[in-house]
């Protein structure tokens, strides 16, 4: 058994100080509106970011903006009615469950579905407090498969 290998985190060290490069080609109202057409195409903001990265060689938005990009995004009026991490989120657990359709005593992945479940329920009430997701939205599975539905 190999414990030295990990699963996740793939080791990369972010920049020592948060200040913007020196050799930066780009402005702030620049990286905006590449953002703004970014998100306007389709892309997530977790896309976005790995576009800025490898397409125009923005390391880090934070530290030239002093906002993230979902933050530049809410500010355009282009933010998604549901955070991305809680999106994922649902997809996974309708996967799941169109999986335990098919194959009903896989004991293993029921598990992984309250695990799951439980994970977004404290996604849920998390974003609620932050202000990001109304007071009244509630999970319920036929409600997830309708909003990933939507989104697809």
């Amino acid at each position: 058994m190999n414990k030295k290998k990990g699963k996740g985190q793939s080791r990369s060290t972010r920049p020592a100080r948060p200040i913007p490069p020196s050799w930066l080609a780009y402005t702030p109202e620049e990286i905006e509106l590449i953002i703004e057409e970014l998100a306007r195409k389709g892309y997530k903001p977790s896309m976005i970011g790995v576009i800025l990265r490898d397409q125009f060689g923005i390391p880090l938005v934070k530290p030239i903006l002093g906002k993230r990009i979902t933050e530049v995004l809410e500010e355009k009026g282009l933010q998604t009615r549901v955070p991305e991490d809680l999106l994922s989120l649902l997809k996974k657990v309708v996967n799941l469950r169109r999986h335990l359709e098919e194959h009903p005593k896989d004991y293993a992945a029921k598990k992984g579905l309250i695990d799951l479940e439980s994970k977004i329920r404290r996604a849920v009430k998390y974003y609620k407090r932050r202000g990001k997701l109304p007071k009244d939205w509630e999970y319920t599975p036929e409600s997830a498969k309708l909003l990933v539905a939507g989104e697809l």
